[in-house]
């Protein structure tokens, strides 16, 4: 199970990206407009560097539902290796089964 504080940084991250999501997709089209004049473009990236460091997308992990482990995760189902094994031998996972040959 991974700390309680990683798993609420990472939902705060999740909410931070979804609020400034309109401003930085703004700001990057100024950025790489090709009518844009340089100091738009400058004050541009000026104001885009100023928000949350955070509220950039590629600060997102992916981490399991259920354990919030954030290596080894499937984007497919949303589990950890371990888990979605688990869930397989249960079979609760439908039309996924051990490979067996």
């Amino acid at each position: 199970m991974a700390k309680t504080s990683m798993v609420n940084r990472e939902t705060k991250r999740t909410k931070l990206v979804k609020k400034h999501a309109v401003k930085r997709a703004e700001l990057k089209k100024v950025i790489s407009s090709q009518t844009a004049s340089y100091e738009e473009k400058i004050e541009a990236a000026t104001r885009l560097q100023k928000l949350p460091r955070d509220s950039s997308p590629a600060r997102q992990t992916t981490r399991c539902a259920l354990t919030g482990r954030p290596r080894g995760v499937y984007a497919k189902f949303g589990l950890g290796r371990n888990k979605l094994r688990e869930a397989t031998m249960r079979g609760d996972v439908p039309g996924l089964r051990k490979a067996s040959w």
